[in-house]
């Protein structure tokens, strides 16, 4: 039984940040490795464009393609990052990196929805 789930059964109605209040707060989701970044960073270098193009072919380290960010643009504007490393090349997917960075962004948002909350809680006090 998931956390939601025994909430739910024990009838604990009182305000509260749900998974449903999480997932609406989000408007866009966006992935990359740090692979990606390394080379989007690159291209917009003034040294990376001013260099023969013979120069240009900068490979990025390996590793930067196992780190995989997670970047949630929510209502406000605001943005959460999450991130998910994979020790062992051979391990790596894509999609599980994805998974995991995005549940990592997820979790920050909770405590930023339950300080507004509860600030909200507090006012009609």
């Amino acid at each position: 039984m998931s956390i939601e789930d025994e909430i739910q059964a024990k009838g604990l109605t009182a305000p509260r940040v749900t998974p449903a209040d999480i997932e609406a707060n989000i408007v866009s989701q966006h992935f990359f490795t740090a692979g990606d970044g390394f080379a989007g960073a690159l291209s917009t270098s003034p040294e990376f464009a001013e260099a023969p193009e013979a120069e240009r072919v900068i490979s990025p380290p390996e590793q930067l393609d196992l780190l995989t960010f997670c970047v949630l643009i929510l209502r406000n504007g605001f943005t959460v990052t999450g991130e998910s490393a994979c020790a062992s090349p051979e391990n790596f997917d894509p999609e599980i990196g994805r998974k995991i960075a995005r549940e990592n962004a997820v979790n920050k948002i909770w405590p930023l929805m339950g300080y507004e909350l509860r600030n909200r809680l507090h006012a009609q006090q």
